[in-house]
């Protein structure tokens, strides 16, 4: 999304279509519509800073299990782990955390020797465990989780896996997704 003064709305609109959007994408647009409204509102501060500080504890939840942050932390939602020092590849822990119910992303870390689709890192962010309802103290458990996942996933214990997978579903079950049905 573009926004500007209108004094530059036409050369945006040229410059963008027809030549580098095909055409529009009516859920995309309904998306942001919804994003940004939900951004007007009193409450989104409160919920944006929340998503820094369940950030911040969840990096040093993980820093003080020996896990090398990029950045040395976070100051946004987003962490960035390098996973080399664990002697495990980032694919192979985010599949095995995913398998254990934790969604992340296995990502390519500065001066990566490891190829883009089997990189050294790990990125997570708190997001959708903000927006369940989960703080601090959730994101203390969140980081022993990790830490037992990317351990199992070296070790190739999906016994572990399973075991953090059903407590994870557990304190899942008591901050249900807003506006869920279930």
């Amino acid at each position: 999304m573009l926004l500007s003064e209108s004094e530059h709305a036409n050369a945006l609109d040229r410059a963008v279509f027809p030549g580098l959007q095909g055409g529009p994408h009516n859920h995309t647009t309904t998306a942001i519509a919804v994003a940004l409204g939900e951004a007007l509102q009193a409450e989104f501060a409160d919920y944006a800073t929340q998503i820094v500080r369940n950030a911040k504890a969840l990096a040093q939840g993980l820093l003080e299990r020996g896990f090398d942050l990029v950045s040395g932390g976070t100051d946004n939602h987003l962490i960035l782990i390098d996973l080399t020092s664990k002697g495990v590849p980032g694919k192979l822990a985010a599949k095995a955390l995913d398998r254990a119910r934790i969604t992340t992303n296995y990502n390519t870390v500065p001066f990566d020797p490891r190829k883009p689709f089997d990189p050294s890192g790990m990125r997570l962010g708190t997001p959708a465990v903000t927006t369940r309802g989960m703080g601090e103290a959730e994101m203390e458990r969140i980081a022993q989780w990790i830490d037992e996942g990317v351990s199992a996933s070296a070790r190739d214990d999906e016994a572990t896996i399973e075991r953090i997978a059903d407590e994870v579903r557990e304190m899942a079950s008591a901050f249900p997704i807003p506006g869920a049905r279930v």
